[in-house]
């Protein structure tokens, strides 16, 4: 009986476990401990992205142009140091780095989208290779294989919508025969159009890629492999008694996920709800750790259950004494931002006042500006808009919360020493939310932490 045929694993790793030779060492020895992981998924080397989507800004100059293009080739390069001498991987790296270098001096006359993705893919595809090389090393036989071949997305450059019917039937075709006799190392985070043109799934997306590839190949696990053993009740950084979760539900995870736990993208989960695929989250690391197992059902279900955090949140306060009695305001409203391609995350109204917090998580590749001079002149035709930045959206996660007595009363006493600037209860099993200032944020997620978990048993 083939490999495939009793068990498929899709491994993805992040930018810090495929950061540098060493990271990549352990990453290859997770891989080859198990035969049924059979296609990687790997991200951009740590730093990688960021500074590729620096070199896509209008504002930098030839000075820092330059030295970004140096900075991430010295990266690549301190990992074929560690490999045996090879002109061919030499020669396919400096043939990346020597396109991303004319892509970036075409910036500064064309500030095309499409430009920039195909840029922003060149983090990825040298990562891929090179990770190749080292499962290679080891006495593997692997190839690399160009996500672009199956990734199929529409044309929204920056951040673009997968075409998940054409995905299945490209990795059925293109990529499954395959797997029994050959190990995978392929791209997240990009795709193309029908025409071929190099696409990205925005900021985070390499977890999506892996998800979307798990369901169109019909894996049995997604393993998500990062610098942290899983997911915890809080971010440990802020949070010294953050306590690791075993089992998490769907719901559960994908609400931490939407609101600000970088564990995983947003995104990640669809896929893999829609399969009914199993996710594990572990450290690359710390492979011995037990992890996170992400299922459809666990046993355990608290009405507490994690806290997370969005920083960088926007408010949008829309009034209009026209919304008094009135029909329409909030369609017209959403079709403004549905325009400009801006996804709603919280909403309170009064008689002449709507406020929205705005999700920049699905935000495109480039890092370009959610509210643009166009939409707020839009808006302003129907209303007076006022904006306020420097917030923070916290989410106590859990279940069966609306429905429990006594939970609004205990965060409230909890928070009684902080300005809460707007709040959302009811809408979803799984969450409570609040806005309060960035510089809060902290001290408001250790807060809740020490009262909703650390006193427990």
């Amino acid at each position: 009986m083939s490999i495939i045929s009793k068990k498929l694993v899709i491994a993805k790793f992040g930018g810090t476990s495929v950061a540098d030779y060493p990271s990549m060492l352990n990453c290859a020895r997770i891989v080859l401990s198990n035969p049924f992981t059979r296609l990687v998924v790997v991200s951009a080397s740590s730093g990688v992205t960021n500074l590729l989507v620096e070199l896509t800004q209008a504002h930098v100059n030839d000075e820092r142009r330059v030295q970004l293009l140096k900075n991430i080739a010295q990266i690549q390069y301190s990992i074929i140091d560690n490999l045996p001498q090879s002109q061919h991987l030499l020669a396919l790296i400096d043939s990346l780095l020597n396109h991303m270098s004319v892509l970036s001096e075409s910036l500064i006359l064309n500030r095309s989208k499409e430009v920039m993705d195909e840029l922003l893919s060149i983090g990825e595809q040298c990562s891929s290779i090179l990770f190749n090389e080292v499962l290679k090393q080891q006495g593997e036989y692997s190839q690399v294989f160009d996500a672009r071949k199956v990734m199929r997305t529409n044309d929204q450059f920056g951040a673009a919508e997968p075409d998940i019917n054409d995905i299945f039937r490209l990795c059925q075709s293109e990529l499954l025969p395959s797997l029994n006799n050959t190990r995978f190392v392929t791209q997240g985070f990009i795709g193309a159009n029908e025409q071929g043109r190099t696409t990205t799934l925005g900021r985070g997306g390499s977890d999506y890629s892996a998800a979307l590839l798990a369901e169109a190949l019909n894996a049995t696990t997604l393993e998500i492999w990062t610098d942290v053993a899983g997911i915890y009740t809080t971010d440990p950084r802020l949070a010294a008694n953050a306590k690791p979760i075993k089992e998490i539900s769907f719901s559960e995870a994908a609400e931490m996920a939407t609101f600000g736990a970088k564990i995983l993208h947003p995104a990640t989960i669809l896929p893999a709800v829609r399969k009914n695929i199993e996710v594990f989250v572990g450290s690359s690391k710390q492979p011995e750790s037990s992890g996170t197992w992400i299922r459809t059902q666990v046993n355990n279900a608290p009405v507490y259950r994690a806290v997370a955090v969005r920083r960088d949140q926007t408010l949008l306060n829309l009034h209009s004494l026209k919304m008094l009695h009135a029909q329409g305001f909030l369609a017209e409203t959403f079709a403004s931002l549905a325009r400009h391609k801006i996804s709603v995350d919280l909403i309170t109204t009064s008689e002449v006042n709507v406020a929205l917090t705005l999700d920049k998580t699905g935000s495109d590749s480039s890092g370009q500006q959610l509210l643009n001079d166009a939409l707020i002149q839009e808006l302003e035709h129907h209303c007076n808009v006022k904006i306020e930045d420097s917030l923070a959206l916290v989410a106590i996660i859990g279940n069966n919360i609306p429905n429990t007595t006594g939970v609004c009363q205990q965060v409230f006493d909890s928070l009684s020493e902080f300005n809460i600037r707007m709040s959302s209860q009811g809408a979803s099993q799984h969450n409570m939310c609040i806005l309060v200032a960035e510089k809060d944020a902290a001290a408001v997620v250790q807060t809740l932490h020490r009262d909703l978990f650390e006193g427990l048993s």
